[in-house]
């Protein structure tokens, strides 16, 4: 691949939503992709491997690297603190490999400020109905947090129309192939500006 086409593809969704289920299909199906692993101050979940689902750092060792200008984005997030290394992506777009970031509306508003060029894409569920299911289902989180994931799910909602494209994780399989049409420059149905889709989200969101 050429240098000079590399992209970085950003990729946000509320909690529930499916983000991070199609992101590993879609990286799974396409290798030459480059996945950039996030930062987190989190407590790691039973399933998950540093290094692969996260890079897992103290607030202490956060707050080093967001001094020395490492971190592109950063947000606060249920009381943690997740953020992308800047070293990471910068090496994979010079070396020509397309980069995926999984983030939420906060990171990608500070990474289109950072490079423009990047191409923003929102996942939403197909109902606010299948939404609560998928959070519930998960057994993760108390009552207390889920209801509170829905709250802020509402509220993340709103920023769908800050990106580029939309794409409505009804069928995970359908929802890939929408992604992967947008990384081939293929996703005019999933565009912002597609009045059809305008009207769905309308109905999904209220």
């Amino acid at each position: 691949m050429s240098k000079n086409i590399a992209k970085l593809f950003v990729i946000a969704a509320p909690s529930g939503a499916g983000k991070t289920t199609i992101v590993k299909a879609l990286v799974a199906r396409n290798p030459e992709l480059r996945f950039s692993i996030s930062y987190t101050t989190r407590q790691k979940r039973r399933t998950e491997v540093d290094g692969v689902d996260y890079l897992f750092v103290d607030v202490e060792e956060f707050e080093r690297l967001k001094e020395q200008g490492e971190l592109l984005e950063f947000a606060e997030v249920f009381d943690n603190f997740y953020a992308t290394s800047r070293s990471q992506v910068e090496k994979h777009l010079a070396d020509g490999q397309n980069v995926i970031l999984e983030i939420d509306w906060q990171g990608a508003r500070q990474v289109r400020e950072s490079m423009p060029e990047c191409v923003t894409i929102f996942i939403l569920p197909p109902s606010l109905l299948e939404l609560e299911r998928r959070l519930r289902d998960r057994r993760t989180d108390s009552p207390e947090v889920i209801e509170r994931r829905l709250r802020d799910a509402l509220h993340d909602m709103g920023h769908w129309d800050e990106f580029d494209y939309v794409i409505i994780n009804d069928r995970l399989e359908q929802a890939v192939i929408d992604l992967e049409n947008v990384l081939a420059g293929r996703g005019e149905a999933c565009a912002c500006a597609n009045v059809g889709l305008r009207r769905t989200i309308s109905r999904i969101i209220g």
